[in-house]
């Protein structure tokens, strides 16, 4: 599982944006979102980078959480 902050993830259009993006890079993802903390987990098959990649082009540019 990869776990993201989205610091300009504030709402729920933004929700739907990044959940979107992600199951379009990856159809097989899973995605929870804490819209509270800005955080994302996602459990994919394909590589992280592309889907940090799908998610900065979207403009919601991961940060890795530490």
């Amino acid at each position: 599982m990869i776990e993201w902050t989205i610091p300009t993830m504030t709402c729920g259009h933004c929700v739907g944006v990044v959940t979107r993006t992600v199951r379009a890079a990856d159809p097989n993802a899973e995605v929870q979102i804490d819209l509270a903390s800005h955080t994302v987990r996602v459990d994919t098959g394909e590589d992280p980078a592309l889907i940090a990649k799908a998610l900065a082009a979207a403009g919601y540019t991961p940060q890795a959480r530490p």
